[in-house]
């Protein structure tokens, strides 16, 4: 038997006399937290939301392939204060076609502030560092994924196909910390796999913990093994033993299940925290400890959920993909929910009529309102103070990306929405140990307003 697979001896003095590395001043600690694990498709800005509201520590995006981030465009959403990274396509050159913008990714500069890591999909140190820089300023982390084992990532040498090119990615990892991580003082972390052999698991984290990272995730799965598949802890104690020794957090990934479950996995294999990913997919209270109540009926986190894609302008293809996740296939409003082509028709079926004129709102921004299948009543058509707020205060949306700031003026039309014209601020870092509490429910420009009006 290899001496790796043997118990692990109780760390020397020297051990657990090393110094932890710093966690930079725009950084966070990822030591003692139970977060939101990067899915593509299940990461956009309203199921990170909904995982904050439920109490998760930090959120993970969802993989965002570098060359995807180079080249977009930062601005404030005048609607409700976000911070969206958008693109123009070309068309093929063709001026006759209409243009549609494409926004890749986006922000909630107030309630994601200090909990928001960016992962990056990348296989080029210089790709890597091009595309952080343009996220930087307003993220509190970069997580390189070299675990993902979808042929999307894995074909161009990204994801876990860095697992098998270790030097490629020790290159790209302290490409980041030197030319990103230190001029934007926030840490540069990296989720891996297991590897098939412990040896193998040994000599790679050996070296990934001295590039200057300030956080490692474990998935607890070979690069073969799919989520089906019982997740394999062997190597678990070995791989935090080597980030103890390095002053290194690390975070575990693979099979759990709630917050409690988390900090019981914690305690058993010495790990620093823990990443939730399926879990969360169905349903987000599972942030919540069962001495807060444990889970909720899924209307309640629907319900929140559709709220923060409204809020958020979220692309409705992507809130009905969650929404087949959420709501129990045998439930009979999943058929009429599955059926819905808009914002105000998911409302309807779910009967959240609270939320229809808002909906109402969106659909028109989203270019969705012809799509209706029937117009909505006089009396559905009321804006909530919230979405009315949102739409007209510009000042607020100014004030959440970063308030007094150099700024440029460009006018972003919006199909079916008010054209404006918006200061965009340069992005501002804040103090994540500042010890504010935010309200999770609040959107963005309102926790803008009330900040502003108590200074």
């Amino acid at each position: 038997m290899s001496a790796l697979n043997t118990p692990p001896t109780p760390p020397t003095q020297a051990q657990a006399s090393v110094a932890r590395v710093p966690i930079p001043p725009n950084g966070v600690d990822y030591r003692n937290k139970i977060v939101l694990a990067p899915m593509v498709r299940s990461g956009e800005l309203p199921s990170r939301l909904l995982a904050l509201r439920y109490g998760a520590d930090l959120v993970w995006g969802p993989e965002t392939i570098d060359r995807s981030i180079i080249g977009c465009n930062r601005r404030i959403n005048p609607r409700n204060g976000t911070i969206e990274f958008f693109r123009t396509p070309s068309n093929g050159g063709r001026p006759d076609l209409q243009t549609k913008e494409s926004v890749l990714y986006r922000i909630d500069p107030v309630r994601e502030k200090g909990r928001l890591i960016y992962q990056m999909g990348t296989a080029d140190p210089k790709l890597a560092v091009e595309a952080a820089r343009i996220v930087a300023a307003d993220v509190s982390g970069i997580d390189v994924n070299s675990g993902c084992p979808k042929p999307f990532s894995t074909s161009g040498g990204m994801g876990a196909a860095l697992l098998r090119t270790p030097d490629k990615l020790v290159s790209i990892l302290e490409a980041l910390v030197k030319e990103v991580g230190e001029p934007f003082q926030i840490g540069i972390s990296v989720k891996i796999r297991i590897l098939a052999k412990p040896e193998e698991t040994h000599a790679l984290v050996s070296r990934l913990v001295r590039t200057g990272i300030t956080g490692l995730t474990v998935h607890c799965r070979t690069t073969p093994m799919r989520p089906r598949e019982r997740a394999i802890r062997d190597q678990l104690r070995m791989v935090a033993e080597l980030c103890h020794e390095a002053g290194i957090p690390c975070v575990m990934n693979g099979d759990v299940t709630s917050r409690d479950h988390g900090l019981e996995l914690m305690k058993e294999y010495g790990v620093d925290g823990a990443m939730i990913a399926t879990s969360a997919e169905a349903n987000s209270s599972c942030f919540r400890s069962e001495a807060e109540g444990g889970l909720l009926p899924w209307r309640d986190i629907v319900y929140e959920y559709v709220r923060f894609c409204i809020e958020s302008e979220n692309r409705f293809g992507n809130t009905k993909y969650l929404l087949n996740m959420m709501i129990p296939g045998k439930n009979k409003e999943f058929k009429a929910a599955k059926m819905a082509k808009t914002y105000v028709d998911t409302c309807r079926a779910l009967k959240f009529d609270d939320l229809i004129p808002s909906a109402m709102s969106i659909d028109k921004v989203l270019g969705l309102s012809d799509k209706w299948e029937e117009t909505p009543a006089q009396d559905e058509r009321v804006r909530s103070p919230a979405v009315q707020n949102a739409m007209e205060n510009n000042e607020t949306a100014r004030a959440a990306g970063g308030a007094g700031a150099r700024s440029k003026s460009i006018s972003t039309p919006r199909a079916g929405g008010p054209i404006r014209t918006l200061g965009i601020p340069e992005p501002s870092k804040v103090n994540p140990g500042s010890g504010e509490d935010v309200d999770a429910s609040l959107p963005a420009a309102e926790v803008a307003q009330k900040t502003e009006v108590a200074a």
